[in-house]
C-alpha cells in the first residue's frame, strides 16, 4: 500500500493489496489481497473489490460498487480469472462487473474513459472498448464487445455473444439480440435499426463527407430491400474507400449472430 494513500479507518483493506500514490478509499469498503488500483483512483464507501482485478488510473468507483465477484456463470469452477478495467473510468452506484471465466479466455476487459451509470453490470468475458457509456440498469451477458463510443441506453438487455459496433447508441429498455452495426442507431424489442447515430458522428467530430458516405451504406444495406450479401458487394464497389465504411462492411460480415436490421 502506498504511504500517500488515504484509506478510511474503517476501511477493510488487504495488506497485500496494491493501491498507487494518492489513492483514496471510503468507509466500509473491502479491498482483497489480489487487487490493484492505480495511482489517484478514488473508492467511495461501501464497495467491494476483490478477486484478481486491476484497475488503472484516476478512476472513480462510487458507492456500493461490486468490481471482481465470481462470474454468475454455473460453468465457472473457481478458476483463477481477471478483470481489467484502464484509466479514467467514472463507475458509479452499485455497478457489478465480473472478472473472466476459462471458458471466454479468462479475462474481462474494459478500456479508458468509460462511464458506467448506476446499477449497470457488465457479465464475463466482456470486452468493454475506450470512451463507452452504458446508462442506469443496463445489463450485459457474457462475451460481450462494445467498441469505441458506443451508448448503451437504460434498462438494455444484451444476449451474450453479441458485438456493439463503433459509435452505435442503443435506445433505452431495448432488447438487443443481434450484433448492431457500428454508427447506427438501434432500438427495440428485439432492437431494429433505426439509421445512423447522427448525434454520436456528430460529437465525435466525424467529417461531412464520412457522414455522406456512411449515409449512403445505410440506405443500401438497411432500406434497398437488397439481400445483405448483395447489399455487402454493392456498398463494397460504391465506398470501399472510406475506412469508416470499409469498417462497417467488416462488422457485418465477420457476424456470427447476424445484425440488427431496419
Amino acid at each position: 500500500m502506498s504511504k500517500k494513500s488515504l484509506v478510511h479507518p474503517t476501511a477493510l483493506v488487504d495488506p497485500r493489496a496494491s493501491l498507487g500514490e494518492g489513492v483514496e478509499v471510503g468507509p466500509y469498503t473491502v479491498i482483497g489481497p489480489h487487487v490493484k488500483v492505480g495511482s489517484r483512483t478514488r473508492i467511495g464507501a461501501h464497495g467491494v473489490l476483490e478477486g484478481y482485478t486491476s484497475v488503472g488510473d484516476e478512476c472513480q468507483i462510487f458507492t456500493g460498487a461490486v468490481i471482481g465477484s465470481i462470474p454468475q456463470d454455473l460453468k465457472y469452477a473457481g478458476e483463477k480469472s481477471e478483470l481489467i478495467i484502464g484509466d479514467r473510468n467514472r463507475i458509479r452506484e452499485y455497478v457489478t462487473i465480473n472478472p473472466g471465466t476459462k471458458g471466454g479466455g479468462g479475462k474481462t476487459v474494459i478500456g479508458s474513459d468509460c462511464l458506467l451509470m448506476a446499477y449497470a453490470h457488465v457479465a464475463h468475458d466482456c470486452l468493454i472498448r475506450d470512451r463507452v457509456t452504458i446508462a442506469n440498469s443496463a445489463a450485459l451477458a457474457g462475451h460481450i464487445v462494445i467498441e469505441e463510443g458506443a451508448v448503451i441506453g437504460g434498462l438494455v438487455g444484451i444476449h451474450q455473444f453479441v458485438r456493439v459496433g463503433t459509435l452505435a447508441i442503443v435506445g433505452g429498455c431495448s432488447r438487443v439480440v443481434q450484433d448492431v452495426p457500428p454508427y447506427s442507431t438501434c432500438v427495440g424489442s428485439p432492437a431494429k435499426v433505426f439509421g445512423l447515430n447522427r448525434e454520436g458522428l456528430r460529437r465525435a467530430g466525424t467529417a461531412t463527407e464520412t457522414k455522406d458516405h456512411l449515409h449512403r451504406a445505410f440506405r443500401t444495406l438497411f432500406q434497398s430491400g437488397l439481400s445483405m450479401s448483395h447489399a455487402l458487394e454493392q456498398v463494397a464497389r460504391e465506398d470501399h474507400h472510406c475506412p469508416e465504411v470499409a469498417h462497417l462492411l467488416a462488422f457485418i460480415r465477420q457476424s456470427t449472430r447476424g445484425v440488427c436490421r431496419a
